[in-house]
């Protein structure tokens, strides 16, 4: 029989041992990463909640005043507290806030509707509380899209490629026993899905913002070589903030690091202004102008760095990028980024301080659905940054507006977007030009579009996925109380979606095989060339038209 003091010092020997594993953890971190790799990292949250076989049931439960107060005062996303009981785990003192950027100002302005999509974090009041392991849940309200199926879409090729991307499902949301709506759930980029995805890797994450011009969230919190040293020398700041356990130092609101280590800020999207006259916007340090894109609009916005388009050696000319820190940050964490950038625009090792592979799968997905807003158009923004030993990789984000979902002038129309040119798919940055320039990484990146064309869609993948979300969200739809548009609408809307689809792999089909030109200006030269795109009317799909918001069809 063992005794209880044998007892005692077993569980003080595992003790002692698990002292020693986390010192010789923090002072050999980077030998323990390479003895112990990096892989992914399998988590309960994907089966438990990113089943796509039925859409989660989240019962939201909170004070009615308060979830009032907090939609009267989206405009300040200010956290709340809530209790959730998701696919039967409950969870008390969840953190949840209205979110978004257009989206949310374009709500808060609308005296019909407040269905704002919405943020679930688990441990915000409550250190340490998953759901499933998860951190955070996004909850989207498909503002702007009739289908309520383009996002998902796109996420479903991001799986299906196997890229670093976001895990997605259907989520039917109840607030006080009342059905709220339908809504598309997304696994947040954070804590989570960085060990999901690169396991004990700890990178840099960043979430810059083009049209956050004059100042990001973290207004003078960015590391620069102007100001004084941290103690550590990892960055420089002007308020002489408090040090995290990690040496990167704490954010602004001074939130500590999680048990991780990696300390997330809280990544308030601030609501944004859009021009509206079309003209010339100022881009780069002020220097310079961001002219008009090929593709319309007339603004650019891909200012400090926004763009990942290298200027110069200071770290002050990308500050876009350090006021997007998701992760707390430093100025050696900074210089591995400008260094890269650096080599990426000269075209040297791209292996070295690219992840191509994922990047060139990257591409072809984001080329497939046609996201002005984003790094394809002239907004430069909606997408992750990580970096992790100066390689650098593009994380998605945000496709509600793809397929011609953002509106950017009087040239945007159903070819233009069925026929986006493969080969010159990025108008508002430089920092894919490598890739596609080498002609190695342009038959790769060719052959995932291939492989879209070809087996997602024209063979009957997305025709499957099409049918199943049908099944799940038609009676979610039509029984919406605040839905964005009719059920009408919503099924003309994926009906399109579905001719669309088949199309635009019909065109790249084409651009791969040279029949039809692949790049803008061969296919301004030779418009008969093109697939006909009359029978698509984008805007029964949604459009957000930056002159005047969101309009659904019935409303035109």
């Amino acid at each position: 029989m063992i005794s209880h003091k044998d007892i005692t010092k077993f569980i003080s020997a595992l003790m002692t041992a698990a002292v020693i594993f986390c010192i010789l953890s923090m002072v050999f971190s980077q030998q323990l990463v390479a003895a112990l790799g990096t892989a992914r990292v399998a988590m309960q949250y994907e089966s438990a909640l990113f089943d796509t076989g039925e859409p989660m049931e989240i019962a939201i439960q909170m004070p009615e005043e308060e979830w009032e107060e907090m939609l009267d005062n989206a405009m300040a996303e200010e956290y709340y507290s809530c209790d959730v009981v998701i696919n039967g785990q409950i969870l008390y003192n969840v953190g949840i806030r209205p979110k978004g950027n257009t989206s949310l100002s374009a709500i808060a302005m609308n005296p019909e509707t407040d269905r704002f999509s919405l943020k679930l974090e688990f441990d915000h009041y409550v250190e340490g509380q998953t759901c499933f392991g998860l951190d955070k849940l996004i909850l989207n309200n498909n503002y702007a899209d009739t289908t309520n199926m383009k996002e998902a879409v796109v996420y479903d090729m991001y799986q299906y490629l196997a890229v670093d991307a976001s895990l997605y499902n259907y989520a039917k949301i109840s607030v006080n026993g009342e059905y709220w709506g339908v809504y598309l759930a997304l696994e947040a980029v954070e804590d989570s899905f960085l060990l999901r995805n690169y396991g004990t890797e700890d990178g840099a994450l960043y979430k810059p913002d083009g049209m956050n011009r004059g100042g990001g969230r973290f207004k003078g919190d960015v590391n620069s070589e102007g100001g004084p040293p941290r103690p550590d020398g990892r960055g420089s700041s002007e308020k002489g903030e408090m040090q995290g356990p990690d040496g990167r130092g704490l954010p602004e609101e001074e939130e500590m690091p999680r048990p991780e280590g990696r300390g997330f800020p809280d990544e308030r999207e601030a609501p944004q202004q859009i021009e509206r006259d079309g003209t010339q916007t100022p881009s780069g340090n002020g220097e310079e102008w961001f002219q008009k894109g090929e593709r319309g609009g007339g603004f650019g916005m891909g200012g400090n760095g926004a763009d990942l388009n290298y200027s110069d050696e200071s770290l002050a000319s990308y500050s876009a990028i350090w006021e997007g820190e998701v992760t707390n940050t430093g100025q050696q964490d900074h210089r591995r980024v400008v260094t890269a950038l650096k080599n990426i625009s000269e075209g040297t090792n791209l292996e070295e301080y690219l992840d191509v592979d994922n990047l060139l799968k990257y591409m072809a997905v984001h080329t497939f659905s046609v996201n002005l807003d984003s790094l394809s158009g002239n907004m430069v923004h909606n997408y992750y940054l990580y970096e992790y030993n100066g390689r650098l990789n593009i994380l998605p984000w945000d496709y509600n507006l793809s397929f011609g979902g953002m509106n950017m002038g009087p040239d945007s129309g159903a070819s233009e977007m069925i026929n986006d040119a493969i080969d010159s798919p990025f108008q508002g940055t430089q920092f894919f030009d490598g890739l596609l320039e080498n002609e190695t990484y342009l038959a790769r990146y060719h052959e995932y579009l291939e492989q879209l064309a070809q087996e997602y869609v024209l063979g009957g993948k997305f025709a499957a996925l099409y049918e199943r979300i049908r099944d799940q969200i038609d009676v979610l739809v039509e029984t919406d109380p605040t839905a964005l548009c009719s059920y009408e609408e919503y099924a003309a809307g994926t009906e399109m979606l579905y001719q669309t689809m088949m199309l635009r792999a019909e065109s790249i089909e084409g651009q791969l095989a040279g029949t039809i030109p692949s790049t803008d200006e061969e296919q301004r030269a030779n418009p008969e060339n093109l697939v006909d795109a009359s029978g698509i009317a984008v805007d029964v799909m949604g459009v957000f038209d930056r002159a005047g918001g969101f309009q659904a069809p019935a409303a035109r």
